[in-house]
């Protein structure tokens, strides 16, 4: 497994922060090239540092990936600085939460431009070049994806429509060469709950997601180059993660009762503050 991406050239949108940060390491750790994109420039940079501090090579290609042109732009710079594209990683997203009847239009326009669109987009783009080497697809999905969430419905909405454009994509490069793993965590190390519904970041919002059930960055992202690795067309990441999943497939009206107490009580703690 350790030289399987050696020389290998890998995308990696969102590339600057969180899962993409620590996928860019893993990544580098295992002989690739990397390329990171993301709409902030300094993070990426410090992702690049770092890369090259373990001596490994690594490119910033910032990008937005609800704008057309810079996505094909950053392909075009990463075939050539690097002449190759073996592994596209569509990892930017972020969550647009809140009750149902509180949600705007906006809010789930907003949630599909990135969490979908921006993902189809950035694999439509890459696609062509990923058929030349063989390559491999990743699609960064989410438990949420599998079971609906209390006061996420965009982004859980959002990661369904994900993991449905994982399992055509599955269907569509049968026999080419390239696969689509769709990676499906639970809660893992991000800037994700910090980031507000408009897409903006804010370092001293406090994350409220479970701390006791949060996996390290890069614990999370060696499972998720090793199902990569290993042409695998879903991974569950995280322990609670794949608790998660299969009751939701095996059980899913109990779950989704379940999950709706949590969400009940969480409300109902949040009033009495």
């Amino acid at each position: 497994m350790a030289a399987k991406f050696s020389e290998k050239v890998v995308w990696i949108t969102g590339g600057g922060t969180g899962i993409g940060e620590a996928l860019a390491l893993e990544f580098s750790s295992q002989g690739a090239v990397v390329a990171v994109s993301g709409r902030r420039v300094e993070p990426l940079e410090d992702t690049v540092a770092q890369v090259e501090e373990i001596g490994g090579r690594a490119l910033a290609v910032p990008a937005d990936v609800t704008k057309v042109g810079e996505i094909q732009d950053a392909v075009d710079e990463i075939i050539s600085e690097a002449g190759r594209l073996d592994v596209v990683v569509a990892n930017a997203g972020y969550s647009v939460a809140g009750p149902f009847e509180e949600l705007t239009a906006s809010d789930w326009r907003r949630q599909f431009d990135v969490n979908v669109v921006g993902v189809a987009t950035t694999v439509k783009f890459a696609l062509p070049h990923l058929r030349e080497t063989g390559g491999y697809i990743a699609l960064m999905g989410s438990v949420a994806g599998m079971v609906g969430l209390p006061s996420n419905g965009p982004y859980s909405a959002s990661k369904f429509a994900v993991r449905s454009m994982g399992q055509t994509l599955t269907t569509e490069l049968a026999g080419s060469g390239v696969s689509c793993t769709t990676l499906l965590p639970g809660f893992v190390e991000s800037e994700i709950g910090r980031v507000d519904n408009q897409g903006e970041h804010h370092a001293d919002w406090e994350d409220r997601r479970p701390k006791n059930w949060m996996w390290p960055a890069d614990r999370a992202a060696r499972s998720m180059v090793r199902a990569i690795g290993r042409r695998r067309t879903e991974a569950v990441i995280t322990g609670h993660g794949k608790i998660v999943a299969f009751f939701g497939s095996h059980a899913p009206r109990v779950t989704q009762r379940v999950i709706g107490q949590f969400g009940q009580n969480a409300r109902n703690k949040k009033t009495k503050k």
